[in-house]
């Protein structure tokens, strides 16, 4: 786990939570806010550290559709494909996001971990559909052109 990750950064977020392992889910959290996924490595670290098995630590992590066990990159995107955003053609700025990132449905995190690129079934904002996220930042009334020009801005604020 050194090579990649601190374990003074896993422990700082273990005390916090006092090294409990009834704390995992928050515990979890903060470790993927830090990393933006969870690493592999860490679930051997906190099954030694909190004396709890891997396979449970990994059965929470794989159970809450929240944790990631993949990279995220630093602008994750989140595109509503609810019924309103889907009738107001959300779609065809999915595939334009896509389509400018080189991301496929199989690849939605680009190589320099710079962009993450999810559907999601409502972000809640149907009156400003077709809606997206960035980092859980509504964007609304979207469209191609309205997306080419954020993603632009988001690569010259990187």
């Amino acid at each position: 786990m050194e090579n990649m990750f601190k374990c003074s950064d896993v422990d700082t977020i273990l005390q916090k939570h006092n090294f409990q392992a009834t704390n995992i889910i928050a515990i979890l959290q903060d470790i993927q806010e830090v990393y933006r996924y969870l690493p592999k490595e860490i679930f051997q670290y906190l099954s030694e550290k909190l004396g709890m098995s891997r396979a449970k630590i990994y059965g929470i992590a794989t159970f809450y559709e929240n944790f990631s066990l993949d990279p995220k990159g630093k602008f994750i995107i989140k595109v509503c494909d609810g019924t309103a955003c889907h009738v107001r053609k959300s779609i065809p700025i999915l595939n334009k996001i896509r389509e400018e990132l080189k991301l496929s449905e199989d690849k939605t995190t680009t190589d320099d971990l710079l962009f993450s690129v999810e559907t999601v079934s409502c972000l809640g904002a149907c009156g400003l559909a077709p809606a997206i996220t960035v980092n859980d930042q509504v964007h609304g009334a979207m469209t191609t052109d309205k997306v080419v020009e954020l993603l632009n801005s988001l690569k010259e604020e990187k």
